[in-house]
């Protein structure tokens, strides 16, 4: 397998360290002109602009306003939530743990779309409050608040906190129960064990999972853009895409980077303040909440997960309805925007596009996933630990970072003007702007690599080294070993990893909004943009019958992943090794 790590070296530096390298030379380098001749030199020049231009100051103050409200929603909503789960026993228990995890199956920016119906000034829930006489619609209520502000840190936190709920249950079950119990004996109560003994030692995952979510909050696009909110950095990037040679785009999207960059080492540091010693064998014994104790506890779950899932219903209803205005629910049902979106050229195309962009990427991430598993977990060689980093590296790199850095990269020729001929072939197979089919491709491969990597490598973990090693003895080649013991060993996991990273590509936002720009190549979810983007009365609802077969999509997919790879689905998002 050593044989192909020259590949593997030139894959990743073409696909990885040339998009970066791209990014951070149009960010930090300019041309100067003396005496008629041109240099470049390092400057710090354009992200001085950025601050001192009070439109980007607001758009990033927005940004990080956006970004610290919903980890900081999360973390209200969470810490409760994952406490009751790990701690307690209550009716329904089981049923509220997998409705809680219903919003990840519906991309938040097609959320949006039901969200803004439900919260509106004449929306759903304002009229529903002035049926009951408690409010007149001469003076509705703003829920989606500062022209949609308020409105994306709700549909961030209602998308985001399964992510934390399920982080913070498994760093709370981690905790070592002996240590809990010594503070009991030591006369703590219940509220000085949680802040002083479980807190400080679930630290490690309340950070990780909120340094997820701040990333994603902050980078996030297609929600933005939904709410029409243009004041932030995302979307100003997004602007800014088409104008390569403008240099504040790099420099926004550096800025980004080097945010998110600060942020994981920041983490890294301080994240390891408290650690146990090593975790003892005792059980801590769940509580059975009964009578008060019991109903409130189902109340309140039944409360997060009806709001958890109101984005999803409104989305639901607005596929179906035939008349939704000025009422609380819809006036009439169809299913003609189901029959509409099948029959449209532009979601044909969408679907077909989005199958061959995801299909491929995932072929690919199949392929260099047993590979670079294989050589991380079976051989040595120098430079195995660069490997393993550049292939967990695109877990760091927001989606929006990424695809920006494609953009930029492969839409120009890297050669001198003198080779015009290498710079014409360069950008036949690889402009985005003439067909974005390859870099599609890779750039939804790259994103989610680790994943399969991850699949595959914990495979490997659980399969006897032995049985390889007898085959080669048998004469075998490596590649037959392969095809014929380790693969089929590893099939479950290789096909649960192929299904994530395949139903995850399908649905992904920043790469299909930025790399493809003419409706041929659109993929599903910037088709859904495109639609809501018509001047058509119907358009809501078509992009809602789209979005609700997208989340019935993912969520059949996420299924039968989960039945593939068991309870070791977490494993895949594990980055250690």
């Amino acid at each position: 397998m050593k044989k192909f790590l020259p590949l593997l070296y030139l894959f990743f530096g073409l696909f990885l360290i040339y998009p970066l390298f791209s990014l951070l030379q149009g960010a930090f380098v300019i041309e100067s002109v003396q005496e008629g001749h041109s240099t470049k030199i390092f400057s710090l020049e354009y992200f001085t602009l950025i601050f001192k231009n009070p439109f980007y100051r607001d758009c990033f103050t927005n940004s990080l306003a956006l970004a610290l409200l919903s980890t900081l929603g999360c973390l209200l909503i969470s810490i409760p939530l994952a406490s009751l789960f790990q701690r307690t026993d209550f009716p329904g228990k089981s049923l509220f743990g997998t409705l809680l995890l219903v919003p990840l199956i519906l991309p938040p920016f097609v959320g949006a779309i039901g969200l803004k119906q439900i919260l509106a000034r004449f929306g759903s829930l304002n009229l529903f409050l002035a049926h009951l006489g408690l409010m007149k619609l001469d003076h509705p209520i703003d829920w989606l608040g500062n022209g949609g502000f308020a409105g994306i840190i709700v549909l961030e936190i209602l998308h985001l906190f399964p992510i934390m709920f399920l982080w913070l249950q498994a760093a709370l079950g981690n905790v070592d129960p002996s240590l809990r119990e010594a503070g009991k004996n030591l006369g703590s109560d219940r509220w000085h064990l949680f802040w002083n003994v479980t807190m400080p030692l679930a630290m490690p995952g309340i950070y990780a999972s909120g340094s997820i979510i701040f990333v994603s909050a902050f980078t996030d696009l297609g929600v933005p853009l939904m709410f029409n909110f243009t004041t932030t950095i995302p979307t100003q990037i997004y602007n800014l895409v088409t104008q390569s040679d403008n240099p504040m785009g790099y420099a926004l999207v550096v800025l980004t980077l080097i945010l998110v960059a600060a942020l994981f080492l920041i983490g890294h540091c301080w994240g390891k303040g408290h650690e146990m010693m090593a975790r003892s064998s005792s059980h801590e014994e769940r509580t059975q909440l009964k009578g008060l104790a019991s109903l409130g506890a189902w109340v309140g779950v039944a409360s997060v997960c009806f709001l958890s899932i109101l984005p999803h219903l409104g989305v639901i209803f607005q596929s179906l309805s035939s008349h939704w205005f000025l009422t609380v629910l819809p006036q009439g049902w169809t299913d003609s925007h189901y029959l509409e979106v099948a029959t449209l050229p532009l979601t044909i195309s969408s679907l077909k596009n989005s199958l061959l962009y995801s299909g491929a990427s995932a072929i690919l991430d199949l392929v260099l996933g047993v590979v670079i598993a294989y050589l991380l977990a079976r051989e040595t060689f120098v430079g195995k630990g660069l490997i393993e980093t550049l292939s967990m590296i695109p877990l760091a790199l927001p989606g929006l970072v990424s695809a920006f850095a494609y953009f930029v990269a492969f839409s120009r020729g890297p050669f001198p003007k003198s080779m015009s001929t290498c710079n014409h072939l360069w950008l036949a197979l690889f402009d985005p702007r003439q067909n974005p089919t390859f870099i599609l491709i890779i750039a939804y491969s790259m994103h989610r690599l680790p994943y399969m990597v991850r699949a595959a490598y914990a495979g490997l973990q659980q399969t006897s080294v032995a049985l390889e090693e007898a085959s080669t003895n048998l004469g075998a080649s490596i590649t037959r070993t392969m095809i014929k013991v380790v693969i089929p060993l590893l099939v479950a996991n290789l096909i649960a990893g192929s299904i994530m990273t395949f139903s995850f590509a399908m649905l992904d936002v920043s790469n299909g909004m930025i790399l493809a720009e003419e409706s041929p190549f659109y993929p599903l979810t910037k088709a859904i943009f495109s639609l809501l983007g018509r001047i058509l009365p119907t358009a809501p609802s078509l992009a809602c019958a789209l979005g609700v077969m997208s989340m019935l999509f993912l969520g059949v997919m996420l299924w039968l992943s989960s039945r593939l790879f068991g309870k070791r689905t977490g494993e895949l998002f594990n980055v250690g090794s």
